[in-house]
């Protein structure tokens, strides 16, 4: 009830939060998510960081969008580079979907989450359980590879199942016409296409770059 009626209160604000997800791992989460962060103006927020802690995903946004940039501290951070629910117990700590709570700001909010919707947090809580916890619009973000229309239709299915909105669907980087055409039938039409384009080098000039090219959202 309090969820629901703090989303009431965001969407007559007219305050943007969204959460990225993607539909595996190594697709681009961290880019996408700087080039919301920086096209909103908003603020970035990290639930959980496992590894590359002298280089975390907020200290990324940072580099990417600038120092300006407000990023919100990480409700977990573990050293190993793994699933999160291996990362917590390596440290001997299980991860409380309790513990986690949107920030408080007046900005635009984009939440990056860890891998897929199905990667777990603990023994019985995953990251989709995190979004609907959180109750906000999903950005899902999907790149070329084979299988890659499976992961996205199976990914659009349990969000669908949850009642999870599915505000934006990135395509990031190049795809096969039958590929794209498939994966865009099989989306609600409400939910917005965004196309990113392959970056051969991720800076901050390319994030610049890359945020100016896209339509208005």
């Amino acid at each position: 009830m309090i969820l629901q009626e703090k989303k009431s209160e965001i969407q007559n604000s007219g305050q943007q939060l969204l959460f990225v997800t993607g539909i595996g791992t190594e697709i681009g989460k961290t880019v996408c998510s700087a080039i919301l962060t920086k096209y909103f103006n908003a603020d970035y927020w990290k639930p959980v960081q496992s590894g590359d802690l002298d280089f975390s995903d907020s200290m990324k946004i940072k580099n990417w969008t600038g120092e300006d940039t407000i990023c919100h501290p990480e409700t977990y951070r573990f050293h190993l580079a793994a699933s999160p629910h291996q990362s917590a117990k390596e440290e001997g700590i299980e991860i409380n979907l309790n513990q986690f709570k949107i920030p408080e700001t007046q900005n635009n909010l984009i939440i990056e989450g860890a891998g897929g919707l199905m990667v777990p947090l603990n023994d019985s809580d995953f990251i989709i359980d995190l979004i609907q916890k959180l109750n906000i619009p999903v950005v899902l973000i999907v790149k070329n590879y084979l299988g890659c229309i499976n992961h996205t239709l199976l990914s659009i299915m349990a969000l669908h199942q949850r009642k999870i909105k599915l505000k934006y669907l990135i395509l990031n980087g190049n795809f096969p016409a039958d590929t794209e055409k498939i994966i865009i039938k099989n989306i609600h039409q409400k939910t917005k296409i965004i196309k990113i384009p392959h970056l051969n080098e991720i800076t901050k000039e390319q994030i610049g770059v890359a945020t100016k090219q896209l339509e208005k959202l």
